[in-house]
């Protein structure tokens, strides 16, 4: 119960006041399964994308972190082919940095911001990594028409 509280009251607050670019909806009645979508920021390949997440709500929730993941193909060093993220806010600690206090907007406003500022150091996809790192301008063509076939309509 403590859960669908919670959720409830985080899904009111997103959408009385959403976050900039992103959204936020219950797939189901029990809050199990989300739905988000993220604008690709401006001054950023992914500008005027529009990127569609799941987003898994575990039974035990805040306690442990939801699981993530984009249904939209991303060229990116930190997601992969299948959608999933690396990023240490949905890790539990000690490898990642997970707290309850951080909520789905907090992740979701996480998730963007790695789309602002990529981390190359901690790759899932190691060779768009090195192009960020050593190719810049062959990796924001790639990525900028990535978005433009997958997260553009």
């Amino acid at each position: 119960m403590q859960k669908q509280q919670r959720l409830s009251r985080e899904l009111a607050k997103i959408t009385q006041s959403p976050p900039p670019g992103i959204c936020l909806s219950a797939k189901d009645d029990k809050l199990n399964v989300f739905e988000a979508s993220i604008v690709g920021p401006e001054s950023t390949p992914y500008c005027n994308g529009i990127f569609n997440l799941e987003l898994m709500v575990p039974e035990n929730y805040p306690f442990s972190p939801p699981s993530i993941k984009f249904l939209t193909k991303i060229y990116h060093p930190n997601i992969d082919d299948n959608g999933r993220i690396c990023l240490d806010l949905i890790k539990m600690p000690p490898k990642g940095n997970w707290r309850p206090t951080i909520g789905l907007e907090g992740l979701l406003i996480a998730i963007r911001m790695l789309l602002e500022n990529p981390n190359p150091d901690d790759p899932l996809m190691v060779e768009i990594a090195e192009e960020f790192k050593n190719n810049k301008p062959e990796y924001k063509r790639k990525a900028k028409l990535f978005t433009e076939q997958h997260a553009t309509k």
